[in-house]
């Protein structure tokens, strides 16, 4: 079996985390390749010099052979490993670096235990929905896991018309609009009031992101739909964001937002569901009065 190792390389703080990970993975006769982005951050930390025979070039495109991506990191780290694989059916893992992590599900302090679960087949793999977008890059269609989020750059209000199916649902003036899958829903969603969804709802979320009218609310609609923003920035800067990448524009134009037909294979340790997540991560229970 072959792992994709992927990550950036400030998520290893010391020569331990890295030395310790590759340990993990040689030990069980794993082959493995890593991204050289990491791979120059394990030399820097370890000394040791990874083979260029098990180095690939993500930054350039490059898309490397292998059983199993393992992100090392956070969720953004998990994002960025996920677009490198660029729709290639490979099962995902995120070990967690970080503080918060929604996608990332396994800690770092388990990492032996991740990695005896790949060795023996016992991850459940988990299909999570992607969005489809086009009108960002012309005759390019792109893909977002969490989120679509077209907004203003700068001070200036923006004005999105929002349809859904060619049947018009509103215009919102303000920052901006969100569009996101149920991975999404806990990332800037939920951040913006949007609600939050099972990963298997078979649905997406329109969240407004500082509405001028506040009886502008988020919206659930069926991941059936295809939801068209037409977009106003008023001959100032707009970004549309998907996911972790970040495009510009000052002119108007239209973003068309479907279910994509790729999907993201996301690995979860068999300890783990979604509930447990939700409850660990947003604290829920825990008394701060005391």
């Amino acid at each position: 079996m072959k792992i994709i190792l992927f990550s950036r390389a400030g998520n290893c703080r010391n020569a331990e985390e890295p030395s310790r990970l590759l340990e993990a993975i040689e030990s069980r006769g794993f082959d493995f390749a890593v991204n050289r982005e990491f791979s120059m951050a394990i030399t820097s930390l370890t000394g040791r010099v990874i083979p260029e025979s098990q180095i690939y070039d993500a930054a350039a495109g490059e898309q490397p052979e292998g059983d199993v991506m393992v992100c090392y990191g956070g969720d953004g780290t998990l994002l960025e490993g996920v677009h490198t694989l660029d729709g290639r059916a490979i099962p995902v893992i995120g070990i967690n670096s970080g503080h918060l992590g929604f996608l990332s599900l396994a800690s770092k302090e388990h990492i032996d235990e991740v990695f005896d679960e790949i060795a023996r087949g016992g991850l459940r793999i988990e299909e999570r929905s992607m969005l489809a977008v086009k009108g960002v890059v012309e005759g390019r269609t792109l893909y977002a896991l969490n989120e679509v989020a077209v907004q203003r750059f700068g001070a200036s209000m923006v004005s999105i018309k929002v349809s859904v199916d060619g049947r018009y649902v509103a215009v919102c003036e303000g920052s901006g609009m969100i569009i996101a899958t149920p991975t999404g829903s806990t990332a800037y969603s939920l951040s913006a009031g949007g609600p939050i969804l099972e990963p298997s709802c078979r649905c997406l979320t329109l969240a407004p992101l500082a509405p001028h009218n506040l009886t502008v609310r988020p919206v659930v609609i069926p991941d059936s739909g295809t939801v068209a923003l037409e977009a106003d920035p008023r001959n100032r800067p707009l970004t549309v964001s998907l996911d972790n990448r970040t495009f510009e524009t000052s002119e108007r134009c239209t973003i068309e937002v479907r279910l994509a037909e790729r999907r993201v294979f996301l690995a979860v340790p068999h300890n783990n569901s979604f509930y447990d997540t939700l409850r660990n991560k947003m604290m829920w229970g825990i008394d701060i009065r005391r």
